[in-house]
């Protein structure tokens, strides 16, 4: 089996993560010139073309296997460190900048519960990356191997991982209470909601249709939509008047005791059940991770 210089798969890494040749070079403080020749290098000795030079970049399904191994790389690298730091803590240098790493969480869990749950792996020197998606795709980017772990709604284990209950998260329906008013003084029914804007993360996003949907029975919902990707400036757009959003309870309980919001149908708050998935593979940082995630998620979710 052929051994990789890990030289050039960061610089494999570092095209696809920077999204071209240039700020790969930045990062890895080489020339240019020097990024292609290892990628050419990387290329020649697996025999096929890693990156398809389209705009944007992006690896072939050679290049996403590399991928996926050299971020299992930085895994093992990141567990040797917090050994070495354990057992001689002027001895370990610490993880260089582009050897971060990586997972994905949906923007609720981020706005909400999931930052305090990684602030201590954060102060300890771990250089982490969070990418955010909504919370049905997150896996996604497991299954593509571009993070070791995801925050998701999927249940089953993907491939080659393990997975790990959270806890749900209750969603409601809020309004400011001056717009709802204005617009809907009877309060959000199945006759005004196609009439009313609806704020929601991108055009993925169908939290707010099936919110609307299970709430009047109904099977299929079109609504209005006002896209704003990130959970605190959706609530930022409801306070200034945009329209309607469905978001975390736990995003805005401060703000519906203080009357700032209102929740249009407090009878209904369905729950969505959030999973851990990661790597399953023997690793202090994932298991660390793992735990630090349960231990918050059980602290501000729901446990069934």
């Amino acid at each position: 089996m052929s051994t990789y210089d890990p030289a050039a798969l960061e610089c494999l890494a570092a095209i696809v993560e920077e999204g071209g040749f240039e700020r790969a070079a930045r990062r890895l403080s080489v020339t240019q010139s020097a990024v292609s020749q290892r990628l050419r290098a990387l290329e020649a000795q697996v025999g096929t073309v890693l990156i398809v030079r389209s705009r944007p970049l992006r690896p072939t399904a050679a290049g996403q296997l590399l991928l996926k191994h050299t971020r299992q790389l930085r895994l093992l690298r990141a567990d040797l460190e917090r050994d070495l730091h354990e057992l001689a803590p002027s001895s370990a240098a610490g993880l260089r900048e582009e050897e971060r790493v990586s997972i994905a969480v949906n923007a609720d869990s981020i706005a909400t519960w999931a930052l305090p749950a990684l602030g201590e792996l954060v102060r300890q020197g771990l250089p982490l990356e969070v990418i955010t998606d909504d919370q049905d795709f997150t896996h996604e980017w497991l299954r593509e191997g571009q993070v070791l772990g995801c925050v998701t709604t999927v249940r089953q284990a993907l491939r080659g991982c393990r997975v790990a209950g959270l806890g749900a998260m209750a969603y409601i329906a809020i309004a400011a209470p001056a717009y709802l008013e204005a617009n809907a003084p009877r309060g959000l029914t199945a006759h005004n909601f196609h009439e009313l804007p609806f704020i929601a993360f991108n055009r993925k996003d169908d939290m707010q249709r099936e919110f609307v949907a299970k709430a009047f029975g109904l099977r299929r919902v079109s609504l209005r939509q006002v896209f704003v990707p990130s959970s605190e400036g959706q609530v930022r757009a409801v306070l200034a008047g945009w329209g309607l959003a469905v978001v975390p309870r736990l995003l805005v309980e401060g703000l519906l005791e203080q009357g700032q919001l209102v929740n249009v149908l407090p009878a209904h708050a369905p729950a969505i059940q959030l999973y851990w998935h990661c790597w399953n593979l023997e690793s202090e940082v994932l298991d660390t991770l793992t735990k630090a995630l349960q231990a918050t998620a059980g602290r501000a979710l729901t446990q069934h």
